[in-house]
């Protein structure tokens, strides 16, 4: 299967390439442009290379109203009890900081993108001119939205979350169809936070071979270690959610990623890919000093010319400059054809 390289702006994504870390601001601004901005220098210093935001208000997610339909009604979520417009309107991030934060991360050399979640967003982000779009996994069967975000072109990621596979094939001739020819699927569980045995990533080269397209990880567990694994599956992208410091509180920090982790999650996923290399056997460039430790045949008491080869005086021992241990029985009971010093490696023409 071939998964093309993609280009998104001045960063080529795709199995040559490390891992394409995004950080994930949320709400975790908590509704401070300032504190945003903070969140874009710390993704930036910890090495990330896009930040992500979203784009909607609490009236173009859904409406202000008192039935039960309304509240989320969840003993296990973060977010039990609360309405889902009071909860969006919380975490949404003004639209009228989108240009500051996507500014600074230009500034930084970072991407910075967004989630549209109706196709007003897509019209406004498109006015502020974003390089790509993301789907979040609850908005990935919204065919009408998919067509408008493939519909400009650009690169689409898009998490699958809850997604069957006939949802996702959908997904995927939708926006081939609307003109997307740049798509990667990320692997997602849409539980917040979601827990390692739940994350379930040998999905992700099934994906790959189902759909032909790259696939990362939408990743909701705490620490890097699932990030990391995903990588040595195929993962190329990794979306992990971001905050100053999880003390802090909002939305989304108690499954968020703090600045130090960041970077180690930067770092780990990179040195996965790096560990991937190529199926390789014998000895590597780097390993030839290393030939020396193996064990070989020498002789271990001078030997005068028609001696014979005993256990006394052969032996396997390092380094290995002579001939491999395997002809230690045939050498065995042999005599030598001239007078050799102890510590000298064995060859054939010492033999009679």
């Amino acid at each position: 299967m071939n998964h093309p390289e993609i280009i998104i702006e001045h960063r080529t994504i795709g199995p040559k390439h490390r891992p394409f870390i995004i950080a994930e601001m949320s709400g975790n601004h908590n509704q401070s442009l300032e504190r945003a901005l903070e969140i874009v220098d710390a993704a930036a210093k910890a090495g990330a290379h896009a930040l992500k935001i979203q784009t909607y208000t609490a009236d173009t997610m859904t409406i202000e109203s008192d039935q039960s339909d309304f509240f989320i009604n969840d003993a296990e979520s973060l977010w039990n009890g609360q309405s889902l417009y009071a909860l969006y309107q919380q975490a949404y991030t003004p639209w009228e900081w989108h240009k500051a934060i996507f500014d600074r991360c230009k500034a930084h050399g970072m991407i910075g993108f967004s989630t549209p979640f109706d196709e007003t967003a897509v019209d406004f982000l498109e006015s502020l001119g974003v390089s790509c779009y993301k789907i979040a996994s609850f908005e990935n069967t919204d065919i009408p939205l998919l067509r408008k975000v493939a519909s400009t072109g650009k690169p689409i990621i898009a998490s699958t979350g809850m997604a069957s596979i006939a949802e996702l094939d959908e997904l995927v001739q939708t926006v081939r169809a609307a003109g997307c020819q740049d798509l990667i699927l990320l692997k997602c569980t849409s539980s917040y936070p979601a827990t390692p045995d739940n994350s379930n990533i040998r999905t992700i080269p099934h994906m790959q071979q189902l759909f032909n397209v790259q696939v990362g990880l939408s990743d909701h567990t705490l620490g890097v270690g699932v990030a990391v694994a995903s990588v040595a599956l195929g993962a190329t992208v990794i979306e992990k959610h971001f905050t100053l410091s999880r003390a802090d509180g909002g939305v989304d920090s108690a499954f968020s990623l703090e600045p130090h982790e960041m970077s180690s999650l930067v770092e780990e996923t990179e040195r996965a890919w790096q560990g991937l290399g190529a199926i390789s056997y014998g000895v590597s460039e780097k390993e030839k000093n290393s030939t020396q430790f193996r064990r070989s045949l020498y002789v271990v008491k001078d030997l005068k010319a028609g001696e014979i080869f005993t256990s006394e005086n052969l032996r396997v021992i390092r380094p290995g400059l002579g001939l491999p241990p395997k002809y230690l029985d045939t050498l065995l009971g042999k005599r030598v054809s001239k007078d050799i010093p102890r510590g000298t490696a064995v060859t054939l023409d010492m033999i009679l």
